[in-house]
């Protein structure tokens, strides 16, 4: 176990890099996989969306949030405790939001709404559908009561250059549906 603790530590840091690197290319990436996420969700079109606020170099879904918001409900991640699925609440681009958890931010009022569509972060991916997020496990114990309720579909949102290969996987590690980068839109 200490091996595999060790050897996710290790991806976490290249993986953190190689986003930087993407993210600070400024070669219109980013727009492009936003462009790519609004079309392959488009026969989602009313469902209630999770988007996510960027930390640092993650790919900014936020102008693909406002697209989403004039289909229907939008929706952000809530850190409510350490180890414990996220909550989903109501976002608009005119939404006030606050500091959360982790330094993410969130609305300041709460107006819970449970997603059938989750855009999720990552640092790494793999091309069968696994990530490798940042070690807390929010967005696989979120997946994995979500789905135990009723379906949802998890897309993941990154640039090509966070591709790794041989991302160790867990039996707790969550897998995507499909992941989007500027690239391509990958399916499972």
């Amino acid at each position: 176990m200490t091996n595999l603790i060790e050897a996710k530590a290790a991806l976490r840091r290249a993986a953190k890099e190689a986003r930087a690197i993407a993210h600070g290319a400024g070669d219109g990436a980013a727009e492009q996989a936003l462009q790519l996420l609004l079309g392959f969700l488009s026969p989602h079109a009313g469902k209630p969306v999770a988007g996510y606020m960027p930390l640092g170099s993650e790919l900014d879904p936020r102008p693909a949030m406002a697209a989403l918001c004039a289909r229907g409900s939008v929706v952000v991640p809530v850190v409510e405790a350490k180890a414990q699925p996220l909550r989903f609440d109501l976002w608009t681009p005119q939404t006030d939001m606050v500091p959360g958890a982790f330094g993410a931010l969130i609305p300041a009022q709460s107006q819970p709404v449970r997603p059938d569509v989750v855009i999720v972060p990552m640092l790494a991916f793999s091309r069968d559908g696994h990530r490798l997020g940042y070690g807390g496990g929010f967005y696989d114990r979120t997946l994995e009561k979500l789905r135990a309720e009723a379906p949802v579909f998890a897309v993941g949102l990154a640039y090509a250059g966070q591709e790794a290969r041989d991302l160790p996987v867990e039996p707790t590690d969550a897998p995507l549906d499909a992941i989007v980068t500027e690239r391509e839109v990958l399916t499972f």
